[in-house]
């Protein structure tokens, strides 16, 4: 067959690439080009590509063989405990490995509800999201995600759940002072739960800082600390997405910790294994297990969970990221280049904001900065901006949901060289320009 005559993905893109080889922070195509990738994949690669200790830790834990899901294993049993000893919040002990994001959160969504139909309260199965935001491909994801474009043609499958706004600080209402955006927003939370009724609501699921379909949006400071108030006040139980911003991408070991918040369920993934394995957790307060466990009920698992060869894999990123100091390179270099990137950026009239946290940072491209107009769908303005990039020997993850759109995502390994993280602004420059002066 002719190379040519292989369609992939399943929707075939006109943009595909064909990578041959990935190391550190740098992709390889086919044709030779040799490309710095800022946006870690779908930032994912926290650690960088293809590290040889990671893939012979991946390889050394699959040595055990495939063992069932609910058993133990040498390298289970070591990432649990390096889970609990080195990155967990406090008494959230019980954990479930799955390998997907969109498995990760739906195991997340069925536990919260388990956990008060063990309690008796069976009437609690409503769950309040946001938009924009997103938290999986299947069908019980896709419901939870507020991001249109990844809900199309599926809408008539899908449960409708009560949805509020996320922060959005660029595009909240001009009337509302700054001092007051977290009451605004909080206030939209106090009224769905007052409508619906807390006795229906079984879990509040958010990302604490809105990822790809957003644009890494940074909530106000007083806003986390507010929810975990409203949830406390009505038995709500509090699931955070840290699927993206887990395991150090923003300067912290998890984005709710730079608002000193705990969850009661966290899920985070991405940066687990780095690309490495398919890999991500599902963490909840030691309650909740004892709770389901008490009422007879089990949470159920993949074929594939918790693979030894992944927790291998796993445990060695973890070591990773605490050995190289990666929480703090991440935050102390994701401020330097926020800062370039805002300097170089400041005087181009389509950039209306760049945002974020350590090395998870946003960029929103508009039509016109003083009204924050978009562009329209069909310029697919991000688009060209990739494209200009990538002659420039760069990539970045475009974001967005389709409603929000032009959104410029970058996530670079956290041991990208400072030197290569020096590139960045310019080409972001220069790419932004070259695409938009061609309107």
């Amino acid at each position: 067959m002719n190379r040519k005559d292989i369609v992939y993905p399943f929707a075939s893109q006109e943009s595909a690439l064909e990578i041959v080889k990935a190391e550190g922070s740098w992709l390889y195509t086919r044709d030779g080009q040799k490309i710095l990738d800022a946006g870690g994949g779908a930032i994912v690669c926290n650690v960088g590509h293809a590290r040889d200790d990671v893939l012979n830790a991946y390889v050394e834990g699959q040595r055990e063989g495939y063992v069932l899901p609910p058993w133990r294993s040498p390298a289970r049993t070591e990432l649990c405990e390096r889970l609990i000893h080195d990155w967990l919040p406090q008494g959230m002990t019980r954990m479930q490995f799955v390998c997907s994001g969109s498995e990760a959160i739906e195991t997340a969504a069925k536990i919260a509800l388990q956990y008060h139909a063990a309690r008796g309260d069976k009437s609690r199965h409503q769950m309040i999201v946001r938009t924009p935001s997103y938290h999986g491909t299947t069908l019980a994801t896709a419901a939870l995600s507020g991001h249109p474009a990844r809900r199309a043609g599926i809408e008539a499958a899908l449960r409708e759940y009560p949805r509020i706004d996320a922060p959005y600080p660029l595009r909240a209402p001009a009337a509302t002072p700054k001092e007051e955006l977290s009451d605004f927003y909080l206030d939209q939370l106090r009224a769905c739960i007052n409508t619906i009724g807390a006795e229906h609501i079984a879990a509040f699921v958010a990302e604490p800082i809105v990822g790809s379909s957003g644009g890494m949006i940074v909530p106000p400071e007083d806003y986390w600390p507010g929810v975990r108030t409203l949830c406390d006040a009505h038995g709500i139980v509090l699931i955070a997405d840290e699927v993206m911003t887990g395991f150090a991408r923003t300067g912290a070991k998890f984005a709710l910790d730079h608002w000193q918040v705990r969850p009661d369920i966290l899920v985070a993934g991405k940066g687990l294994a780095g690309g490495h394995a398919p890999i991500n957790g599902v963490f909840a307060r030691s309650e909740i297990g004892e709770t389901i466990e008490a009422a007879g009920m089990t949470v159920m698992f993949h074929t594939y969970s918790a693979l030894s060869g992944p927790c291998g894999a796993a445990s060695k990123v973890l070591d990773i990221l605490k050995r190289e100091k990666l929480i703090e390179r991440s935050a102390a270099l994701g401020a330097k280049l926020m800062q370039d990137l805002r300097e170089s950026l400041s005087d181009i009239e389509q950039v209306a904001e760049v945002r974020g946290r350590g090395l998870l940072i946003g960029i929103e491209v508009v039509r016109d900065r003083d009204t924050l107009e978009r562009y329209a769908r069909e310029d697919a303005m991000s688009g060209k901006i990739l494209a200009e990039a990538m002659r420039r020997d760069l990539f970045f993850y475009p974001g967005g949901t389709g409603e929000v759109r032009d959104i410029l995502c970058l996530g670079p390994p956290l041991n990208t060289p400072a030197s290569d993280l020096d590139r960045i602004s310019g080409i972001m420059r220069d790419a932004i320009l070259a695409a938009t002066s061609t309107r």
